[in-house]
């Protein structure tokens, strides 16, 4: 029996650190979290305890395959590792040698967040002068919404929420989706009588276990934070010094806010507008106060404009000079200036003509006639396209072209891998290295594998080792191996990873980064802003030709009267974006989606619970069973958007339904301003 230190591959915050038990055959018998983490604290969420059913599983696909049947059937038959490399290449060098670099595309993102897995095809797709993907979908929205006010630079850490004594937490399920931080740093911020209010348009679990939850329409995030401005201003309860030293366009911002008054805001909102006075007072004269977001506002054509605005109200009043007090985000920033990137990233492209896609648009590349040259070469990993990428049904249109060539690399055979032409085994966290940042706190890990690769399977670097080769490319970094990328990632010169090795890692398991005890870098200005302050006016923003000052624009809805409910799509508690799904345990024990909506909205559509529903608009539609309930806010419906499309009672999912334009930042997604009718079936 030994035991190795691992961690989770997941796009979560926690990236928990666990330890697994491997018998004297070479076989996983158990995974726990490792009990010495400061802040996983050896527990795994509902998901994680069930890792090693997935490398074990039977389904695993464990061979190279070639479709033999039409494309979305699902039919492959066993070729050889030989066989595979030498027809995707050929393919790849034939559509080069037709159509130029141009023609090929990866179509990836995070279905592993380690630096290795994760970023494995960056170098070889630049190299090869591929279309090159933007991947902004999630959290860069938010993140460059912040930095047009405060600059970038994280400002509070997670674990310093348990300084704080009034915890906002805005548009985010915390409970669920971040649970160590939950019953950690929150959770003694409350012993220590912290209040905690939660502002979401559906009563969570968050939200129930909070004491206050706010219940907002969805989009109209930026009025609510204007309307606290307004009355914090109007009450003079701004911290007039911070603002006088450390801001800039506070008159402007002045005249700005002057409309926004509790009752203009209460009927944007729909929050009362008392609950609207005591929250802005509340908050203004707590200390510390801190604001924690994620990704959920950003995912609308108002996004980065709206968590813009909600930036400004840390400095307005003087939040950030307190330990736990300001805008609580992700710990992204750290993680970049601690890590060496470019060990794994390709630096900015000097290829000329270089072409880049949103993948939010996925669909409409693969379908544009009028793309020079088409995309005729494709690789999907680390991604379940079909599922997880918002107008589902244009995504399958372009996925079923006979002139499109598809490579995918995955462990399961998902809803996308059925469309393609090379069918590869990829690797498990369990039996490949790699080394785990963390976008939710302070800590890297090694992953060491624990077990050989099950049947003939290969990990993401391995992979794009092999095809290195079989494309003649010569450069060493290419060909790396992982524990050099390792080293290359840890000797960044930064002091945050001072001490930290390859070597003291296998040792350790996990060391928490280098950051000071006192975290509190906003406390006397020193933003990371073009002026140096924050920016309530931000000229950068003028240059943009978008508004320089916070502001609310409600986001347009088009056929109102044909889909006149908001369509929200979170995350379902059990799975992870579109993993899991295809495993059914005892907590999904029907394993099909629901649509949860507001038990007068069904009332007028004479909807009972578990009626089957039609769910539709003009990207798709969606059949399930209703659940009603007043958890959910009137006019506002909600179905989780992970489950695989044969799931539901007619073959598709929740992204068959949502909008795929980017946000207001011109990248991103704004899968949540989607519109539906729901008919009863």
């Amino acid at each position: 029996m030994k035991t190795v230190n691992g961690a989770c591959p997941h796009d979560c915050p926690d990236t928990c650190a666990w330890q697994v038990d491997v018998d004297n055959k070479g076989t996983a018998i158990s995974l726990r979290g490792h009990p010495e983490h400061p802040f996983t604290k050896g527990s795994l969420c509902t998901k994680l305890k069930r890792y090693i059913n997935r490398v074990y599983h039977k389904d695993r696909i464990l061979h190279p395959q070639k479709r033999v049947g039409l494309k979305g059937e699902g039919e492959f038959e066993r070729i050889s590792w030989e066989d595979a490399l030498e027809i995707i290449t050929s393919k790849l060098k034939g559509t080069i040698r037709d159509h130029g670099p141009l023609s090929a595309m990866p179509c990836n993102f995070a279905g592993t967040i380690g630096m290795l897995q994760r970023y494995a095809g960056d170098q070889f797709f630049e190299r090869l002068g591929a279309t090159d993907v933007d991947r902004s979908i999630c959290g860069k929205v938010a993140l460059d919404g912040i930095r047009y006010t405060i600059g970038a630079g994280d400002t509070v850490l997670p674990e310093d929420l348990k300084h704080s004594r009034y915890i906002i937490i805005w548009g985010s399920n915390t409970a669920v989706t971040n649970l160590h931080l939950w019953s950690g740093a929150i959770k003694e911020a409350r012993h220590k009588g912290a209040k905690i209010v939660v502002i979401d348009p559906l009563k969570t679990p968050t939200a129930e276990r909070s004491d206050w939850h706010l219940q907002i329409k969805p989009g109209t995030d930026a009025a609510l934070a204007l309307g606290m401005m307004h009355i914090i201003v109007r009450d003079g309860l701004q911290d007039e010094k911070y603002v006088k030293d450390h801001t800039v366009g506070f008159e402007r911002l002045r005249d700005r806010i002057r409309k926004y008054t509790p009752e203009l805001v209460s009927s944007l909102t729909g929050i009362g507008k008392e609950e609207i006075e005591k929250f802005s007072r509340e908050y203004a004269l707590t200390k510390p106060a801190v604001i924690r977001v994620l990704v959920g506002m950003e995912r609308r054509l108002n996004g980065g404009l709206t968590l813009r605005t909600i930036a400004c109200l840390p400095a307005l009043v003087g939040a950030f000079k307190s330990l736990g007090g300001g805008i609580c985000q992700f710990t992204i920033n750290t993680m970049r200036e601690a890590l060496d990137y470019k060990a794994v990233i390709p630096q900015e492209s000097q290829t000329p003509g270089k072409r880049i896609i949103h993948l939010a648009q996925l669909g409409r590349v693969l379908t544009d006639k009028n793309l020079s040259p088409p995309i005729n070469w494709l690789m999907i990993y680390n991604l379940n396209p079909v599922v997880t990428l918002p107008n589902q049904n244009l995504i399958l249109t372009g996925l079923k072209r006979d002139d499109l060539f598809t490579v995918v690399h995955e462990q399961f055979m998902t809803e996308s891998a059925k469309y393609a032409d090379i069918l590869l085994p990829a690797s498990t966290q369990l039996e490949h290295w790699d080394l785990m940042p963390s976008w939710g706190h302070t800590y890297v890990a090694l992953n060491k594998p624990a077990i050989a690769p099950l049947g003939e399977a290969v990990a993401n670097t391995e992979l794009f080792r092999m095809l290195a080769k079989g494309m003649d490319f010569k450069e060493p970094y290419l060909l790396a191996s992982d524990e050099e990328r390792i080293r290359r990632l840890l000797d960044s010169k930064s002091p945050l990873v001072s001490g930290i090795t390859l070597e003291t890692l296998k040792t350790t398991g996990w060391a928490k980064l280098k950051t000071p005890t006192d975290w509190r870098p906003r406390a006397e200005g020193n933003f990371s802003t073009p002026s140096g302050k924050c920016e309530f006016f931000s000229k950068t923003l003028e240059n943009l030709g978008l508004d320089p000052l916070p502001t609310f624009e409600i986001t347009p809805s088009q056929n109102m009267e044909e889909y006149p409910l908001d369509f929200i799509s979170p995350k379902a508690t059990h799975f992870l974006n579109s993993e899991y799904v295809n495993l059914p345990n005892n907590v999904t024990i029907e394993h099909s989606p629901s649509l949860v909506m507001n038990t007068m909205d069904a009332q007028d559509r004479d909807i009972l619970e578990n009626d089957k529903v039609r769910i539709f608009n003009q990207y798709g539609e969606v059949v399930v069973k209703a659940k009603l309930s007043q958890n959910c806010l009137l006019g506002t419906v909600s179905m989780a958007f992970n489950w695989w499309m044969a799931s539901s009672l007619n073959g598709s999912s929740a992204n068959a339904l949502t909008p795929d334009a980017l946000s207001d930042l011109k990248f991103g997604s704004n899968a949540f301003d989607a519109k539906v009718q729901v008919m009863k079936v």
